[in-house]
């Protein structure tokens, strides 16, 4: 296998046959390799340039204009400087990533007593947003809003795959704290035999990721079956979608979390390259226990229950004290 699938999803806006049907090839796919592409998706192609259009004009800001908002951990919202993560480090090996990148959390946050708990507060802390492009936070805030509406339809159909009802996620995710983040890795002329990379090898944290990249795009690779690394280039008009650590441990590994990494370019090839996360994460408060569909006849549980804000501060957690951090 060179090559992941890629699945037409927009039959889960079709009839019930229709979104069986889809369900039926997610499923084959996340209990897999656990990487595919998607079309169909419905996502108007002028927000998707539009995202791609102002995300490039911020990073060509000069760095004490972008250095304004930096992140400043224990909050996750801003942006980091070049070479200041090392996400292969989550597995123990590693130099730093040769990018930079902005990250952002939930829009629309209403002032209501679930957000502002000790508990919820930093999922849903204000977002940290730069001067220039004047239209970069309404363009991100729409792609944010339209993430979220993909990211749901997809999880109705992984309920289906995973053959509960169409709408088993929804109370789990109806006030999700999924994130964003723009990954900006400049144009670069390193050793092949250096240990730096561009995104060293890791899993996501959550439930899914929908990953948007550019024409010309290369670098992206998931490991296959056989550890070899497989390439996932770009194709128009398609995102990359691939399941989270979290969502492995609420399938009881029945769906795979695979790892996968931002590899250097060839030698004669002096292209950056820009690509747009979206880390779905369930709400803070939703408990992520082995799904009633996965396990078998005397079969326990891998997992202790957990809320999905425990398992994703655990991650960040362990990323820090690797100095780095998924959103």
């Amino acid at each position: 296998m060179n090559s992941i699938s890629e699945i037409d999803i927009s039959g889960l806006s079709g009839s019930a046959t229709e979104r069986q049907n889809v369900a039926l090839e997610l499923r084959t796919v996340c209990e897999g390799l656990g990487f595919l592409r998607i079309h169909g998706h419905g996502i108007d192609e002028a927000l998707i340039e539009n995202a791609q259009n102002v995300s490039r004009e911020f990073f060509r800001l000069p760095a004490e204009e972008k250095d304004y908002i930096a992140r400043k951990p224990p909050r996750f919202r801003g942006y980091l400087g070049f070479g200041t993560e090392g996400l292969g480090r989550i597995a123990g090996v590693g130099a730093p990533d040769l990018k930079e990148a902005f990250s952002m959390g939930p829009v629309d946050v209403p002032t209501r007593l679930y957000h502002s708990t000790p508990e919820a507060k930093e999922h849903f802390e204000f977002n940290r947003w730069p001067d220039r492009p004047a239209n970069f936070r309404p363009v991100m805030e729409e792609y944010y809003r339209a993430m979220m509406a993909l990211s749901s339809r997809l999880m109705a159909g992984f309920a289906l795959a995973l053959n509960l009802s169409e709408d088993w996620f929804e109370d789990k995710i109806d006030r999700q704290i999924s994130n964003i983040r723009i990954n900006y890795y400049p144009a670069q002329n390193v050793d092949s035999a250096s240990d730096k990379i561009r995104a060293g090898a890791h899993t996501d944290f959550g439930s899914l990721t929908i990953l948007l990249t550019e024409e010309g795009s290369s670098g992206l690779q998931v490991r296959g079956f056989d550890d070899n690394w497989i390439d996932i280039p770009h194709q128009p008009g398609r995102f990359v979608v691939n399941i989270g650590d979290l969502m492995a441990q609420w399938t009881n590994d029945r769906f795979v979390s695979t790892k996968h990494r931002v590899c250097n370019p060839k030698s004669d090839d002096g292209s950056d390259r820009l690509s747009i996360a979206f880390f779905q994460q369930p709400n803070y408060d939703a408990m992520i226990e082995c799904l009633p569909t996965c396990t078998q006849p005397g079969q326990k549980p891998r997992y202790e229950p957990v809320t999905s804000g425990a398992h994703r501060r655990a991650k960040l957690d362990f990323a820090t004290t690797e100095q780095k951090h998924e959103s």
